[in-house]
């Protein structure tokens, strides 16, 4: 069983969230059956943007990363906090540590923002939340910033905005299993 960790700032973005569960929910129960996700954060209640509340399987340091196979971060909002949790140093320690092992970690909107400041993405290839302000902050910490909506740059996914939400948990599936299986699970769902 190949094990996904959704690590979730206070802020983060349900749908852009609830993509990964649901591409991997819906590959455990109709595609080849491998994959298995489970939540993440700081403290064991995590908020929402728009105030929702996530109660997560896990907090942060009760896990070994070694257990997992794969990393997934939302993006969020600002005025939500998404900034405390995200640049935390254990968030950013987590994030390093799925690097250096060398699995897949993937992120939506400014998710890539956490990847960026935690230095493995310094000196490769990212891309963020399509606004100027998003754009600079992920190039201050050393990324070459490309305009297109979906950016891996070896084991690493970013993205741009919730529009590329669906697309970036279907590659992470296809890396996770393979990339029919991903098309059969993307065909099940409608995509």
């Amino acid at each position: 069983m190949k094990k996904i960790l959704l690590l979730l700032a206070d802020g983060f973005e349900f749908f852009e969230a609830s993509v990964f569960i649901d591409v991997m929910g819906w590959n455990l129960a109709e595609g080849d059956g491998s994959t298995q996700l489970f939540t993440c954060g700081l403290r064991k209640e995590i908020n929402s943007s728009f105030n929702q509340k996530l109660v997560v399987d896990y907090v942060l340091n009760e896990i070994d990363i070694n257990d997992f196979d794969a990393l997934a971060i939302p993006g969020g909002f600002e005025i939500y906090g998404f900034y405390n949790d995200a640049y935390n140093e254990r968030f950013l320690s987590a994030i390093r540590d799925f690097s250096a092992t060398g699995k897949i970690i993937a992120s939506i909107c400014v998710g890539a923002l956490p990847v960026g400041k935690s230095g493995i993405l310094t000196g490769k290839n990212g891309t963020t939340y399509n606004s100027a302000v998003r754009r600079e902050a992920l190039q201050s910490f050393g990324v070459n910033v490309l305009h297109q909506p979906v950016v891996i740059d070896g084991n690493i996914i970013t993205s741009w905005n919730p529009s590329t939400a669906m697309e970036v948990a279907f590659l992470l599936l296809g890396l996770m299993t393979t990339k029919d299986n991903a098309d059969k699970v993307r065909r099940l769902m409608g995509f």
